[in-house]
């Protein structure tokens, strides 16, 4: 059977708990535990996918489709494993199947209540999640904070599942901030003490506590808050800001916490796998050997989480090169000009003609300049469209989401995606095979014929434009298995360096110490311009 570990947030949100959950599950991983996380998020939404990226952050998409909130691509990362829609639970899903069910006549008539109908509900989804994976530990955070009124239903199944499964088969870990008041930077712990008290009135005491500061805690805070929120000295563990996320697990390791949730769960103390190269990866980002400027042309820059996996798949990569990384987030409603230190070129995904002017000049700038470009899904329309007005001659080239009435539709509806009813979850999504022509750029980055990669989109380049686009000099170089999608496109040598465009988004899958190959080939490009302009 599964044990469960149980994170939840007091004082403030955006404490990091998914990056706490994501550490401790590879410092378990590590010990040769299988693991794996779920998120629970108190929101009626179904899912994150008609969410603004401005408000919430990016949508991270899973190998199976589901659009899911950005802390699955923590722990996706961190675990190096990929996860299912069933690790994503959200308060909308719970009552869709509870009114789903109460419409068929599963309760048999019975007046449906909060309790035990919606917190069955969750137990189940939660349970079920443990027995799909075969996890031996499975990390449960719960989004949001103690004492919002959303998530009462869920720590109420909490405290059941406490008592379903036995005190030594349940732990809780609590994730509080101790704040700085004053002009001498003193540390309070009493928003960690009524954090804890808001816990307790639900019924849950936590078994360790993980206080966010942004100095380390003194020995006198440690044992205070031990005191008042009843856990041992050595349950209070001290996640102190660092530079870097993936310095976390490592802060967290020296304190000894996967030790002390064996301990409380009474497994086996297991000696951890050598943590060398995740130190050398952290040594990487923190001590570069040199630094690349990058420009992101996007819609959504004044969000610090909307392109959240493409930052930390660039991250990887330029670690791979012991290069750092300098990104300049453009945003494509300012108008701005390109900064003059540019030595490579993205632009991502995005939905809607907002920006995509600004866009296609940087596409263009790209394109004349021989900078190295990489388009992703949003970003190959912007790019394949401007292309096709100044290179192939289609000078009235457009896209039906940026202009419905356009007659030269280089960018159509996917079969079956015009009109859709509904807007969540009906676009090509999740994981699909793509086969790639050998002695293309895309080939030797992959060196392998059939790769896998995950898609969000409603529109795809139309194939009645490919010959003349691939006349000009941009050829198709990807499709789907089944040949009716082109996804991915290439410049041809001759006429540029390095000049990518993909529909899918190579971001999602890559992992700290093991990057994308075509993210880590665009930023052997781009290092490659900057010796060349540097002789």
């Amino acid at each position: 059977m599964s044990k469960y570990i149980f994170i939840t947030g007091g004082v403030v949100s955006s404490l990091g708990k998914g990056i706490t959950a994501a550490s401790l599950g590879r410092l378990l991983k590590n010990r040769g535990f299988k693991v794996t996380i779920q998120k629970i998020d108190p929101y009626l939404n179904v899912d994150a996918g008609t969410m603004s990226p401005l408000q919430h952050g990016e949508v991270f998409v899973t190998d199976d489709g589901t659009e899911a909130d950005l802390d699955i691509g923590h722990y996706e990362r961190f675990l190096d494993e990929n996860l299912t829609g069933s690790h994503s639970l959200t308060t909308g899903k719970v009552y869709r199947a509870v009114i789903e069910k109460e419409r068929k006549g599963f309760y048999k008539g019975g007046t449906v209540q909060v309790i035990p109908h919606v917190t069955n509900e969750i137990k189940e989804r939660i349970l079920k999640v443990g027995e799909e994976s075969g996890a031996e530990l499975v990390i449960v955070e719960v989004g949001g904070t103690v004492g919002d009124i959303e998530s009462l239903p869920h720590l109420e199944a909490l405290r059941q599942l406490r008592h379903d499964l036995g005190r030594g088969n349940v732990l809780f870990v609590h994730v509080t901030l101790v704040p700085q008041v004053g002009a001498t930077g003193e540390q309070k712990t009493k928003p960690t003490q009524h954090s804890v008290k808001e816990l307790r009135s639900l019924g849950l005491q936590p078994d360790i506590i993980i206080t966010r500061s942004e100095k380390p805690l003194s020995a006198d805070l440690r044992e205070k808050i031990a005191l008042f929120c009843d856990v041992e000295p050595k349950a209070v563990i001290d996640n102190t800001d660092v530079d870097t996320i993936y310095a976390v697990p490592l802060v967290l390791e020296e304190q000894g916490l996967a030790d002390l949730v064996l301990e409380k769960l009474q497994l086996p103390r297991r000696a951890p796998t050598d943590l060398t190269l995740w130190r050398q990866m952290v040594e990487a980002i923190r001590h570069p050997e040199d630094e690349i400027h990058i420009t992101v042309a996007g819609k959504y820059p004044t969000s610090s989480d909307a392109y959240l996996s493409l930052h930390e798949a660039l991250v990887h990569a330029a670690a791979s090169f012991h290069v750092g990384l300098k990104i300049h987030w453009l945003d494509g409603d300012d108008q701005q000009i390109l900064p003059p230190d540019t030595q490579g070129i993205i632009i991502p995904a995005g939905f809607g003609p907002r920006g995509t002017a600004s866009m296609m000049k940087a596409a263009q700038v790209a394109r004349e300049e021989k900078i190295p470009f990489l388009g992703i899904c949003l970003g190959l329309h912007v790019a394949a469209i401007e292309w096709a007005r100044h290179v192939a001659g289609l000078e009235d080239a457009d896209s039906r989401e940026f202009n419905p009435g356009c007659r030269t539709c280089l960018v159509e509806y996917l079969p079956g995606q015009e009109g859709a009813e509904h807007t969540g979850g009906t676009m090509r999504l999740g994981g699909a095979d793509i086969r790639v022509e050998e002695g293309s750029l895309a080939y030797r980055l992959y060196q392998k014929p059939v790769v896998r990669e995950r898609h969000r989109h409603r529109f795809a380049l139309n194939e009645a434009y490919v010959p003349q686009l691939e006349e000009s000099g941009l050829r198709v170089t990807g499709r789907s298995l089944e040949g009716n999608i082109a996804e991915i496109l290439e410049a041809r040598s001759d006429l540029h360096p390095f000049y990518l465009l993909v529909q899918f988004h190579p971001e999602l899958i890559s992992r700290p110490g093991r990057p994308h190959p075509l993210l880590a080939g665009f930023l052997q490009a781009v290092r490659a311009l900057q010796r060349q302009r540097a002789k």
